[in-house]
């Protein structure tokens, strides 16, 4: 039965004049005051969602991350002393009469998190400034703690893992993947439920979370350990379906084999030199025209025999398919008659300048709206009808899926779900869900999907995200495993970057192949492993292009011995990650664990950007300098460590210094276990 409780008092004191009115309905807690409305509710174990709007009743169907209905969960409603308190498990809100929030444990009353008053006359905790249309600047504060530590936020390039005292943009970008779910080392992690464009502030003097216009606030927060969160998150988002046994192997790429026979003669020299492969990527280009997603008939024509030739051999072709439609395209006319191409503010429905088959100078084209039903059913159909039903293939690159628009002005966008700058970042969630609709409803259980860019949720569709196009440096591969676990702490398990950067490299040049041979260590054990990149020399961006030599031998003699070894312990390691890619499916326990998800009570484990779990027993210790035959690594406490190489052992706790040849990157068995990491 739903209960009203008027904490309204003494309208002649002022302090007083914004208090509200409690209500207890539907096991949720509500309180009204000043034309706003927030509705705190239990959502899942250990979790409560807030919701929060100005001038009217709650949106409920409003596009987010959170799955309806929610895991099961109930809450305890009191009120007392003036306020409201709603627990859920091992979280408690309490709501005072003015509406603030405040978190925290429920066993010790601890406190998690609470908002905090931008000043004591205005704006409050929630702010709310008119866009119009009933469209709204929304901006939610917290208190900020010193000494908290903050991760996750998705995938970026500015090489943190503790994000605090950054300000990080809510947007997608080639390389810059906005999941907005941050775990503390305060005991809480928070998703900003809202696909809106904006940013995120971790200042020193608080937290501000802003969606440049739209029309709810609206988060999630649980309380616990960063691995129980895990569990948590993944319960409510959605959890990766099991990978594929195929993707667990090697993957070979570059930019770009340009024909069938080149591509094939790649695949028949892994199998001469007796090499492991599991895939072999097919780049963009090879289509008639961009948008009309099917094989050129002159440069691949037999994809039949192709495929039919790389199955015998054990190799999954895997085959890009971007989101972008040419206008000289047989699709375009009929999706933009039927509105599935992204509608625009201003000017024509095109969102990108880009080269194209057949054109002399590049071609204005359109991004379809993967957030219309009927334009996935379309996309879809089209991907089944050219690659699905003739030649068998199910393995899709969703390249430049953020989407790669230029400018990328999202109020210029109407998407079917609304506009640009309130759904935006759903993108690349919604586009990897038309190929998961579409492979699940041809009867296909064995998905997967590589994309460029995710949002929350991803996960759930079967997508694998890498991390964009990146540089060919050591800084730029230090950054990778700072991306790659706060891409594991946003959700997504399957996750791996272009082994040895995308823009550049030479294969001739002693320093760069030093740099390909530590990425392909590091690339090894992340959770795929695949090589890829735009070598030297280059060619200009077109039909034609194509880039230098990328495959193993394509590095000298020392270099070739060195990766194909990486590549047979990979080979060995295979029934291991499966088994890590088992516990992603069934927990939401992510494959690459930074330190802090083991070792949430020893707090240098906390402070470890540089080496991460691969599974739950291998630690890993990238080499991520040039020139270094030696490498610090640090040991958690709370567990014996045994280097693979050495056989030495060690009680956790410390800093060890352990040798770091070229062709070794140091490795530690976690409590005696053992894994076949030699030959």
């Amino acid at each position: 039965m739903d209960t009203e409780v008027d904490l309204a008092v003494d309208l002649a004191q002022p302090a007083h004049r914004t208090a509200g009115v409690f209500e207890e309905r539907d096991g949720a807690l509500e309180w009204r005051g000043r034309q706003e409305t927030v509705r705190i509710e239990p959502w899942g174990p250990d979790a409560l969602r807030v919701r929060a709007r100005l001038g009217g009743p709650l949106l409920p169907d409003l596009p987010g991350a959170l799955q309806e209905p929610p895991p099961a969960a109930r809450g305890t409603v009191r009120y007392a002393d003036g306020r409201a308190t709603i627990a859920n498990g091992a979280i408690r809100a309490e709501l005072d009469a003015k509406g603030l929030l405040r978190f925290v444990r429920t066993d010790d009353g601890g406190e998690l998190l609470a908002e905090e008053r931008a000043h004591f006359w205005w704006p409050g905790s929630r702010l709310y400034t008119a866009t119009g249309n009933g469209y709204h600047r929304l901006e939610q504060r917290f208190s900020a703690y010193a000494g908290e530590r903050l991760y996750g936020l998705g995938q970026h390039q500015h090489g943190l893992f503790d994000q605090k005292g950054a300000v990080v943009e809510l947007v997608q970008r080639n390389a810059e993947v906005s999941i907005p779910v941050l775990t503390s080392s305060r005991g809480y992690t928070l998703l900003w439920n809202n696909p809106a464009v904006g940013r995120v502030e971790l200042a020193a003097n608080g937290t501000r979370w802003v969606a440049d216009s739209a029309r709810q606030i609206d988060y999630w927060i649980t309380a616990g350990a960063p691995a129980e969160a895990q569990r948590r998150y993944s319960a409510v988002t959605g959890r990766a379906p099991m990978l594929p046994a195929w993707a667990a192997g090697f993957w070979q790429s570059k930019l770009r084999y340009r024909t069938q026979d080149e591509l094939l003669a790649v695949a028949r020299e892994y199998r001469r030199r007796g090499l492991p492969l599991s895939v072999l990527v097919c780049d963009f280009f090879h289509w008639t025209h961009l948008g009309d997603w099917k094989f050129d008939p002159v440069a691949w024509p037999d994809p039949a025999a192709m495929v039919e030739e790389l199955a015998g051999m054990g190799v999954k072709l895997l085959v890009s398919f971007w989101p972008s439609v040419s206008p000289l395209s047989e699709n375009h006319r009929p999706m933009e008659s039927a509105g599935w191409l992204l509608g625009t503010e201003y000017g024509p429905v095109a969102h990108a300048e880009w080269p194209d088959q057949g054109a002399a100078e590049p071609v204005q084209v359109a991004f379809y709206d993967p957030t219309h039903p009927g334009a996935r059913a379309y996309v879809w159909s089209k991907a089944r009808e050219n690659y699905l039903d003739p030649y068998g293939i199910t393995a899709f690159w969703l390249d430049a899926c953020e989407p790669e628009i230029k400018p990328g002005f999202a109020a210029n966008l109407r998407y079917h779900a609304g506009p640009g700058t309130e759904v935006g970042n759903l993108y690349p969630r919604e586009h990897a869900r038309a190929f998961h609709e579409g492979l699940s409803a041809a009867g296909e259980t064995e998905i997967l999907t590589l994309c460029r860019s995710a949002w929350a949720g991803s996960q759930r569709y079967g997508a694998a995200l890498w991390s964009g196009d990146i540089g060919t440096d050591f800084a730029t591969l230090r950054a990778q495993v700072a991306a790659g676990l706060n891409a594991a702490l946003s959700g997504i398990p399957w996750w791996n970057t272009d082994i040895g950067g995308f823009h550049g490299g030479d294969p001739d040049d002693p320093g760069y192949r030093e740099l390909l041979v530590r990425w392909f260590q590091f690339g090894a054990l992340s959770p795929l492993m695949r090589l890829h990149g735009y070598r030297a020399p280059g060619s200009p961006l077109g039909p034609d292009m194509t880039g230098g030599p990328n495959e193993v031998w394509s590095y000298g003699e020392q270099a070739a011995e060195i990766l194909a070894d990486w590549l047979r312990l990979r080979e060995r390691l295979r029934p291991y990650i499966l088994d890590a890619m088992r516990a992603a499916h069934e927990e939401g326990l992510p494959v690459m664990r930074p330190l802090l998800l083991a070792f949430p009570d020893d707090p240098a484990a906390w402070e470890v950007a540089d080496a991460y779990l691969f599974g739950p027993d291998l630690l890993a210790a990238p080499v991520l300098e040039a020139g270094a035959v030696r490498r610090e690594v640090y040991l958690p406490r709370g567990a014996r460590w045994t280097d693979a190489w050495s056989g030495a052992a060690y009680e956790g706790g410390r800093t060890v210094t352990v040798p770091a040849p070229l062709e070794r990157m140091p490795l530690f068995l976690r409590d005696g276990a053992r894994l076949p990491l030699r030959s």
